[in-house]
């Protein structure tokens, strides 16, 4: 590989956006647990749920921070490191870009409201419904900028003419074919894998001894909400795959290594590929491409081979693809076993093993949430505006980009350690325990 500016800035845009990512899905999937925390502390007069919301968002309020910086830098590097692209879809999605400011300011002060008046209400119910416009900030947030990766891969809403857009619909550029299924898999995977990670946290603590009825009644609450988020995030990957099939069928195709176009198409899970696209090892499910493709076994599947080869995917994001899947299922897999064993009076939930899954599942979601970036992007390659600019036209010729890569790298690592070391003391020197009986004397004795 040569570190020519297309690589290093490939390189750089890409560590930015997995940095950015954590932050994003966390920013967008805490507040809905945020607001269900009080709402259920209020709706029982539960002090335990009360304090959750507190604690949580707490903590939420310094990954908010953290993703502002990265998030930040994103905007900066498109305009840097992708000059080309920025001229011709500059003016096309300029609207989203500006819509994804306004949500997150809008979300940023009914956030400090929220924050700054617990307890400043008589009636509980007029803060709870502070978390309303905090939710819709955040979820509007992820949407606009949904949309302009969704254009990138469904282009529409103007003309190119002599390398420049013409004739600028940005209405039709957000509305793009590939909006609908990308947003609803972005929300319902975010909101999932926040469940996941505080489930995780949840289940750490009571491994370590310290849950009492505070960390149980969080854990059962995360884990319902895991499961239903778990199975929306399935029905979002059955409809982004039917979506692939009718639009991208080459990013369907590189991700179950489909060669040849074909009616009840295996599907291909895992395996190895020889250098003559033959594929050894694979679990294979007969027919279930097509059934995935289009609800129907007698679905034809179009082949990488109706594809020219310079406009193929890499053939290993199959692996992020069966990846990312798997953890899908794990993760409804461990909600429905906890919340089995929760109801069935003769199990205990509360066992080590299935505790430790748990835990598992909080790291495991998030690197879901990464494979599928992953996969997303580079199965779009080598297209960075498909059908009308590719990667290498559009990255900037400048020199430089190497230091630069090295400098944001060096604050991804001061900035992702501050976040770990404050979120650790911030609720270390401070256990649940304790500040349940500072605020709610009263009812927990």
């Amino acid at each position: 590989m040569v570190l020519d500016s297309v690589i290093l800035s490939r390189m750089l845009t890409s560590t930015t956006l997995a940095f950015h990512i954590i932050f994003a899905t966390i920013g967008v999937g805490v507040p809905i647990m945020i607001s269900i925390a009080e709402f259920m502390g209020i709706k029982r007069n539960d002090p335990h749920y009360l304090l959750l919301a507190r604690r949580w968002a707490r903590g939420f309020t310094i990954t908010v921070a953290v993703g502002v910086v990265t998030g930040t830098a994103i905007g900066l590097q498109l305009s840097l490191l992708w000059p080309s692209f920025m001229q011709v879809a500059g003016q096309v999605i300029a609207l989203p870009l500006f819509m994804e400011t306004f949500a997150f300011f809008f979300e940023a002060i009914f956030l400090g409201i929220y924050l700054y008046t617990w307890d400043r209400f008589k009636n509980k119910w007029i803060h709870w419904l502070l978390t309303i416009p905090v939710m819709i900030g955040s979820s509007a947030s992820a949407l606009f900028i949904t949309t302009v990766n969704a254009f990138m891969n469904t282009p529409q809403g103007f003309e190119l003419k002599d390398g420049k857009a013409i004739n600028i619909d940005p209405i039709a550029a957000m509305l793009n074919p590939a909006t609908p299924t990308k947003v609803f898999h972005v929300l319902t995977t975010a909101y999932l894998t926040s469940a996941l990670i505080l489930a995780a946290i949840t289940a750490f603590a009571i491994l370590r001894k310290k849950g009492g009825d505070y960390h149980k009644k969080a854990l059962r609450l995360t884990m319902v909400s895991a499961l239903i988020f778990a199975f929306g995030s399935a029905l979002a990957g059955d409809l982004s795959a039917k979506f692939l099939a009718e639009y991208q069928p080459e990013k369907l195709a590189a991700a179950e290594w489909h060669f040849e176009s074909e009616k009840n198409a295996d599907l291909i899970v895992f395996g190895t590929l020889d250098e003559n696209n033959e594929v050894h090892n694979e679990i294979r499910l007969p027919g279930f491409l097509s059934f995935l493709a289009g609800s129907s076994f007698d679905t034809e599947v179009i082949g990488l081979n109706e594809f020219p080869e310079d406009e193929r995917p890499p053939l290993w994001v199959h692996y992020l693809f069966d990846l990312m899947v798997s953890i899908g299922f794990y993760s409804i897999f461990i909600a429905a076993v906890f919340i089995l064993f929760w109801k069935w009076k003769k199990r205990n939930e509360w066992n080590k093993p299935l505790l430790w899954g748990i835990v598992a599942s909080g790291p495991l979601a998030m690197l879901a949430i990464e494979f599928g970036w992953i996969y997303a992007e580079v199965g779009r390659q080598p297209w960075i505006l498909r059908g009308y600019m590719k990667v290498a036209e559009a990255a900037t010729k400048a020199d430089g980009v190497g230091l630069t890569f090295a400098l944001f790298v060096g604050l991804y690592i001061l900035l992702g350690i501050l976040c770990v070391v404050v979120l650790i003391k911030m609720f270390k020197n401070k256990p649940a325990e304790a500040e349940l009986e500072q605020r709610f004397p009263k009812k927990v004795s």
